[in-house]
């Protein structure tokens, strides 16, 4: 085995047996100046001077193992001692150079060894159900598509119910797309404009069953008041910010067991930037607590609190360069205050809608998938669109599908059993180069080789995003 630290032992001795000088790591391992030996046997100890005896006669002597008791460990600690003459100029050695090192493993080693096993398998592990929460969510959101396109012109709540359902399950396809990029160690995140009132309103809409439907069945009622002023957009990732606000609102409403009014306000300062506030008028909170609010761990909520919410809400609130403030009387309530920097940019108007793209024509669609939800979904949103589906649940049925089949454009999944999409794509290529094959995957990047694979899905995905890949890899080819 091989010395794993770093640190030599060292130290300087007589041929008496004496010890005039040893360094930290000696002391700490062998025993102190006074008494070098302490923490070896008798016979090491007995070994240990012999050999000093030797060299301080002229002889090298190396290579001699005594074992070390220290109290941080439960066995002996092996370590390889080696004792080397200092020549005078009569040849004569009276002076012993003797250096040692530790032949086993820091006593944090194994601890520290099983942690970081530990957290890889605990980051593929998470990688892996990402994965298949991205799968399920791209039946979800398809499925939202569908009903979406069967909801009557004139049942407008049903469509803005359908509309919060498709947000919050968008946000949490981001929120995973976050955790894999933080596994992967890709934390860069890429801020858009944010219209702040529309964006807090998509939060009011999504929490309505926490602060209206629930409350009312327990006979309490919350009242909601919007004050919102025209602000310019500010800088930001949307999901993140619901995610603050949806956390705050969360919190307001437990904070008034008995009901009240939940206020949001937004109003724009030249001097200090675009501010958000939430307001609840619930039991408040004592100075103690506003000053540890934003910790780690805190909570006032006991076993049904992790402590992580506001502190969560408090970085994402710093990524963002902005601030964030509470003001809160016991018995009174509470007011969240969050202020952005100003932005350049005018206040928002009324959006007008896009045009429309134009709709790629019928194609012959060869869908792989080893998740039958999947193929079902796509299957049905692709139908709806007039394209002609065929389906495949593994690679070697899709290449006998190819093989009998005229297509114009084939999706696979990227994680198969059998033959992965990569390789599908490869062996695609060498059969028919002008094929386009589009890889559908569930990791945010994936790490194969894609040379032959006209582009990637990450999964979830909308049935716009499979319309705008057939426009261009099969319309623009006619």
């Amino acid at each position: 085995m091989l010395p794993v630290d770093a640190e030599l032992l060292i130290a300087t001795g007589t041929a008496d047996g004496s010890i005039v000088h040893c360094n930290d790591a000696w002391r700490s391992v062998i025993g102190p100046r006074s008494t070098p030996w302490a923490r070896l046997s008798d016979d090491d100890a007995k070994l240990a001077l012999t050999a000093l005896g030797e060299a301080a006669a002229g002889t090298l002597v190396t290579n001699q193992i005594v074992s070390a008791t220290v109290a941080d460990r439960d066995d002996p600690l092996p370590v390889l001692l080696n004792f080397i003459p200092v020549k005078h100029e009569d040849d004569a050695s009276k002076a012993v150079t003797v250096t040692g090192e530790v032949m086993a493993e820091p006593s944090t080693w194994m601890n520290n060894q099983t942690t970081r096993h530990r957290m890889e398998a605990l980051g593929r592990m998470t990688m892996g159900v990402a994965h298949d929460l991205n799968n399920l969510l791209s039946g979800l959101l398809g499925h939202i598509e569908l009903l979406g396109e069967r909801v009557p012109k004139d049942a407008p709540d049903m469509a803005s119910a359908l509309q919060t359902i498709d947000r919050a399950a968008s946000d949490g396809a981001a929120l995973i797309n976050k955790l894999q990029r933080y596994i992967r160690q890709d934390t860069e995140v890429h801020f858009a404009p944010v219209d702040l009132p529309e964006l807090v309103e998509d939060c009011i809409k999504l929490t309505q069953p926490y602060w209206r439907n629930e409350p009312r069945r327990q006979g309490i009622r919350i009242d909601v008041v919007r004050e919102f002023e025209p602000v310019p957009p500010v800088q930001g990732a949307a999901t993140e910010l619901r995610e603050v606000f949806v956390n705050l609102i969360l919190n307001a409403v437990q904070a008034m067991p008995a009901g009240g009014v939940l206020t949001f306000r937004t109003w724009h300062d030249p001097a200090s930037g675009v501010n958000v506030s939430v307001e609840d008028t619930g039991t408040g909170m004592p100075e103690k607590v506003q000053q540890r609010i934003f910790d780690p761990l805190f909570t006032t909520k006991g076993d049904q609190g992790t402590g992580m919410g506001l502190a969560a809400s408090y970085g994402i609130v710093r990524e963002h360069q902005a601030a964030i403030e509470v003001d809160s009387t016991e018995g009174e309530g509470s007011t969240f205050t969050i202020t952005f920097p100003s932005s350049d940019q005018e206040a928002p108007t009324a959006p007008t809608a896009p045009a429309p793209s134009e709709a790629p024509a019928p194609a012959r669609v060869l869908v792989v998938d080893d998740e039958e939800m999947v193929r079902s979904t796509l299957t049905k949103l692709l139908k709806l669109k007039g394209h002609t589906v065929h389906t495949a649940s593994s690679g070697p049925d899709a290449l006998s599908i190819v093989d009998d089949t005229a297509l114009d454009i084939v999706f696979t999944d990227f994680g198969m059993p059998e033959m992965t999409g990569a390789v599908l794509a490869q062996t695609l290529h060498d059969r028919q180069p002008s094929l386009p094959v589009v890889l559908l995957t569930g990791y945010t990047e994936p790490d194969v080789d894609v040379r032959h694979v006209r582009t990637v899905l990450t999964k979830p995905f909308k049935l716009a995003d499979l319309q705008e890949v057939i426009h261009t890899y099969v319309q623009t080819a006619r």
